[in-house]
């Protein structure tokens, strides 16, 4: 970089604006010139927003493979190795699918025996930073288990990695959620959005996410479903039950809006298994 001067972010808004209104690099390396920028700065902010913005358009295209279940031949019951698991509803656009007996009753209590011990306020994704942050539209308590750290979660796993088709590798470390009464996540997307500054960070550790599965291990007595606002849907949270749902690309046109509607009596916990595109690290 030249002596005295930086790459400013009011530089890199300068620049990427430009280029969406449609002004050539040729122009703009002139206009940055004339205004006593040197060349090599020029180069490089005009080199970092292209490729930024070809690393987003490239990730916008749907991805062909996919996690999920077969579903050709339009099965109630797919055969999982040590159960069976019921198909109970599935829905195209977005692809959301209902699994019933995905967790049996002393599964559920174990994992909600082991977790409970280690809650904390549940953190977010920060795509500003790459890290995780307290986030007011989330407002349960949880925690995290390591990939096989027990038997429970080691069979759970392995479940969902042939249920749904993709490598257990590819998997996080399964999640655990409580939701007391009033508690609640508001609706928001899964993936990582591709614009955001923290997002390359993440992607290091396996790239995007391509999938969620929510399976529910207490039910309240009343609220807590599982809301997609963008299609009016709502799965009720029944014990023993999940919701998988897929996005094949970080964009609002999956139709992946979703969220924890209030929990209004009772308590609701569940385990989240979040799926990358390649191993998680």
């Amino acid at each position: 970089m030249s002596l005295g001067q930086e790459i400013s972010p009011e530089l890199r808004e300068w620049v990427a604006a430009q280029l969406a209104a449609g002004h050539s690099v040729p122009s703009l390396r002139a206009s940055m010139r004339a205004a006593g920028w040197h060349d090599n700065v020029a180069d490089v902010a005009l080199a970092e927003i292209e490729a930024r913005a070809a690393g987003i358009a490239a990730v916008a295209e749907p991805r062909k493979n996919m996690p999920g279940p077969d579903l050709s031949a339009s099965p109630l019951y797919i055969d999982v190795g040590d159960r069976r698991v019921q198909v109970l509803q599935t829905m195209r656009n977005p692809r959301v699918i209902v699994f019933g007996d995905l967790v049996s009753d002393e599964e559920c209590e174990a994992l909600i025996a082991a977790a409970r011990l280690r809650l904390a306020r549940s953190l977010t994704v920060e795509t500003q930073t790459g890290g995780e942050a307290l986030n007011v539209d989330r407002t349960s308590d949880g925690m995290f288990f390591e990939r096989g750290e027990n038997a429970v979660v080691a069979r759970l796993e392995q479940r969902i990695a042939t249920l749904l088709q993709w490598p257990l590798e590819f998997g996080e470390g399964l999640q655990i959620l409580r939701y007391s009464p009033g508690a609640q996540y508001r609706p928001h997307f899964d993936y990582f959005d591709p614009g955001e500054p923290g997002t390359p960070t993440i992607l290091r550790r396996g790239g995007q996410r391509v999938a969620t599965l929510v399976m529910y291990l207490q039910e309240p007595e009343q609220g807590g479903g599982t809301t997609f606002p963008d299609v009016g849907l709502e799965v009720a949270p029944k014990r023993g039950t999940g919701v998988f749902f897929s996005y094949d690309r970080p964009d609002p046109a999956t139709r992946t809006l979703h969220g924890g509607a209030p929990v209004l009596a009772g308590e609701k916990w569940v385990a989240t298994k979040w799926l990358r595109e390649r191993e998680f690290i």
